[in-house]
Formats: structure tokens, sequence, C-alpha cells
């Protein structure tokens, strides 16, 4: 079905949904590279009025990626709540953002709307949505989950301690995770990228990742971010692994390039789903996301690189994740130019996530070819934590040395929860205050010499 929106004596037409939603995207280079982006932006004005005007069971009667070639949009379909739908299917995109904005749309009523909205509602209607109205929104989704803490509190946010090393050498990743702890960063997973994805190199870094939480009885949850496959080898092989890690996007063709399937998923999810170590709740799995990934591979089925980003979304909520993020300027300027693009786009992720129910964090990243820098990094994290992001990376120096981009450090998420009266998740910080690392005087403020007399003796391998 084609579509158009006439401007004074210009008249603009749409192909279908799929060239309607491109059309209609803010501008980035990933789509420009795809050839699908407005070509001016008066036919991106164009395209948003006219997407404004659809009305929202059009993505019911619309498959963008037809459903007998792509099983993430079975999945769509499959999982789709007609009864949630009920209450918005008279709605139109634009009509669905006035709702979304208006103060009697609370977060219970959004908690019921969840299984009701689309991937592609989600994506659609964020697009007409300015960055204060994505941060409103998302602000008002609580979504939380549990492993060894509790994830997602208002007024709560958590770190991933990131203590990845170029050899994966245990020394310079417990240096790492000393670092971190004494910071009061870690209560969302102490993560590490392995350089090398082997067995033997995870199935160590998950025994000193397990002996440094269980020594100093530290209630959070670690994770290798290795393929799933090397996950489900380690849980044969009997090693102490707490979350199961993987890379996920919104097509089959993608899902297939990273070496994955939803069956496969599913089958690690089982596998560690009967380790049972979670203590405080059962959610496992760790994803994570980027715009971008789906053209780079080549799968992209002439879509729009932000709605792919939100499809992959309905593949992390079939699973119940603890944790969920877009790294949102790792894939590089030729899909996220600039620290503007990147801006956009982790507010669009982190919105979209929390509105189809996802425990969303945002790795605030970019890469050193990018036209960005730390200052609009600072600029995004701040947004976030207005927005109620609910967890940030948190590396060694903002400079990760192993994967060669550029997050946000231990020391910014001090930054946002001081400036911001945020605080750690519930049992992290009572750990934190029982070890004299954080104080009730000091508040936020670290007290590293309580800490490392802890800790010292901890990785010395002392009790």
């Amino acid at each position: 079905m084609a579509y158009k929106t006439v401007l004074g004596t210009r008249t603009y037409l749409f192909s279908d949904l799929k060239d309607l939603l491109a059309k209609a995207s803010p501008l980035r280079s990933g789509d420009d590279l795809a050839g699908v982006s407005a070509r001016s932006q008066e036919e991106r004005v164009a395209a948003q009025m006219a997407l404004s005007e659809l009305y929202l069971s059009e993505f019911i009667n619309t498959e963008l990626i037809p459903a007998e070639i792509d099983e993430v949009s079975r999945l769509i379909l499959e999982r789709h709540d007609k009864e949630a739908f009920g209450k918005i299917s008279h709605l139109t995109v634009g009509g669905f953002r006035d709702y979304l904005l208006k103060e009697s749309t609370d977060t219970r009523t959004l908690s019921d709307l969840i299984w009701g909205i689309t991937p592609e509602m989600a994506a659609a209607v964020s697009k007409l949505m300015s960055n204060q109205d994505l941060i409103l929104v998302a602000k008002k989704c609580n979504v939380i989950s549990k492993f060894r803490n509790t994830l997602g509190m208002p007024g709560r946010l958590s770190v991933r301690l990131q203590p990845n090393h170029p050899t994966d050498d245990p020394r310079g990743v417990a240096a790492s995770i000393l670092d971190g702890l004494l910071l009061g960063s870690g209560d969302a997973v102490i993560g590490i990228n392995p350089a090398t994805d082997n067995v033997p190199t995870v199935i160590a870094l998950l025994e000193m990742l397990d002996s440094i939480i269980r020594r100093a009885s530290i209630p959070t949850q670690s994770c290798v971010l290795c393929h799933i496959t090397t996950s489900m080898e380690v849980m044969k092989r009997k090693a102490p692994l707490d979350l199961v890690f993987q890379s996920i996007g919104g097509t089959e063709a993608l899902n297939k390039s990273f070496g994955v399937d939803l069956s496969l998923i599913r089958e690690a999810y089982e596998m560690a789903s009967e380790l049972r170590r979670g203590t405080v709740g059962e959610n496992l799995m760790y994803f994570e996301t980027g715009q971008g990934s789906a053209l780079s591979a080549g799968a992209h089925h002439g879509a729009d690189q932000q709605t792919l980003e939100v499809r992959a979304y309905a593949v992390a909520r079939e699973f119940s994740p603890l944790l969920v993020n877009t790294v949102v300027g790792f894939i590089g300027p030729e899909y996220l130019f600039n620290g503007k693009q990147i801006l956009r786009a982790g507010l669009e992720d982190h919105f979209c996530g929390k509105l189809l129910g996802l425990p969303m964090g945002v790795d605030i990243c970019y890469t050193n070819h990018a036209d960005a820098d730390q200052d609009d990094m600072d600029t995004l994290l701040t947004l976030l934590g207005v927005a109620g992001c609910n967890y940030i990376m948190g590396v060694p120096g903002a400079d990760d040395i192993m994967l060669s981009y550029q997050s946000t450090s231990f020391h910014d998420a001090l930054y946002l929860r001081q400036v911001l009266g945020l605080r750690p998740a519930p049992e992290f910080e009572s750990w934190l205050l029982s070890h004299g690392i954080f104080s009730p005087e000091t508040g936020l403020v670290p007290k590293a010499e309580n800490g490392f007399r802890l800790l010292e003796g901890i990785l010395n391998g002392k009790d």
C-alpha cells in the first residue's frame, strides 16, 4: 500500500510501510548508506506527517518483513496480545504519541500495554517524538529484573563493571574489578568481553569471577560475554555460569550471521535455568544490540536501522532477560556519524526498549573515528539518567583497551548517581555500606581505604 502527503504544491509518495518508516526516521548515516533515508528534510517532514495519520492497526495488517521468510516476524505476530492492543487500537501513530505523553498514562497503564505494542509501533511513534518526549515516557516505564539483586527500581542506577583485558590476563582483569567495586560499580553485572572466545579461557574467567563474588559475598552476578554455544559448552563442563550472553538482531538473517536462531537461544536459556544460580530471581539472559548491525551483515531487507533495532527487542523479551543494552555508538560513523546522531539513537533505543517491557541499559559509547567526543557522551549519560535508564557501563578510565572504543567510567556512574540522587541496586548498596566502602555519612562517596582492606584479601585468595 502506498502513502502520500501534500506539502504546498509538492506531493510526496511513499511506496509502502517500510519506505514510510525509513523516510520518517531522523537523519543518520546508516540509512543514507543503505539508500533508504529521506532525500531532504522536507521529505522527512512529509513522511512524519503521513506516519502520524496512520492507524496502529496498519502494523497488524502489514508485514514489514514477510513472516514466511523471517522467524522474528513470526515471533512478533505470535506474541501480540490482541486484548492489550484493544486499548489503543483506535489510535493513529500521532494519537499514540499524545496518549503516551498524557499525565494519566502512568507506569501501570504502560505495563499493561507491553504485549499489545509491536516493535514497529514503538519504532513508528519514536520517529514522531522529540528528545524530551522520549525521556518523559521512558521515565514512566519501570522494568524490574532480578537474579542475585534487584535491578531497575525507581531512583536506582546500576553499573556493569566491564574489566576487559587485551590478553585476558587474570591479574589485569582482577585489578579492574577491584577498581570498579571500590567505586561502587558492578551491581548490574561483572561482565567480561573475552579477547579469545574459547572454552578454557571462558571457564578460567568464570571461576575467577565466581571466587571473588563468593568470597566477598557480593550480591551480584557475573558474565563472560562469549558466544552462546561457548556458554552451552561451559555449562556442560559444570563451570559456574550465571548469565547467558548473546548479541541479537531484528531479522532472522542477522541472527544467522551471529550464529544463532530462536531455538538455539531457547535451548541455552533452558540449560541455564536448570542451574538455579539466582537467589532473588530467575532472569538470567543478557542481550546486546546496536543500530546498524543488520545493514553491516547485509540482512536489513531494505528497512531502516532504527526499526530493525526495535525488532531485536522482540527477540530479547521472549526470554525475560536480566539485562539488555544497546551498544549505541560501537559500530562506527558509517551508521551513526556524530555525537548528535548517537545521542538521538541512544534515547530512541532506551525509550523503545522500555516501552516493550525490557530492562534497558545503554553502552554510551563511540569509536575513535567517529565525529564525537566525551562531552557528547556526558550529555547522553545525563539525559539517560533523567530518563530512568536501568544501567550503564563502567570501564576503567572510560577507555576499553581490549575493544578499542570509548565508553563511560566508574567515575561517570558516581557523577550520575550524585547529581540525580540515584543509588545502586538495594542489595548491592547494603553490601557497600556493610563493608564501609560507602557510608551513611558520606552517602555515595566511596571510602576506598575500607574497601581496599576487604577486597585485597579476597583477590589474594584469603578469607
